[in-house]
């Protein structure tokens, strides 16, 4: 998983070749960890997407500008476009089904 910045978010996710899961998260935030795994599962399994992090707390102007109230928060970005949303902690499947995967 690829942690992202301000500075990569264009080239990594915006211009990304195909679908880019990324997390919104925090080191401090419970549910953030009893989801990392799931998100890693998906790394793994899916070479179709990639999945990336955006710290809240090192990158604000991120979730500023994604409006990203609660975390974690885990958008889904298909051409540069947010294509599927996903609050807080849920099981593989539901976060699938949440994310139109």
């Amino acid at each position: 998983m690829e942690h992202i910045t301000s500075e990569t978010f264009e080239s990594k996710v915006i211009k990304a070749g195909k679908p880019v899961i990324v997390d919104f998260w925090a080191t401090w935030c419970g549910p953030c960890k009893m989801i990392a795994p799931i998100l890693e599962e998906l790394d793994r399994e899916r070479e179709d997407i990639l999945v990336a992090k955006v710290d809240v707390d090192e990158q604000m102007d991120l979730a500023i500008q994604y409006k990203v109230v609660s975390i974690p928060t885990i958008l889904l970005f298909k051409d540069g476009q947010v294509a599927g949303k996903a609050i807080g902690y849920m099981p593989k499947e539901e976060l699938c089904r949440a994310l139109g995967l």
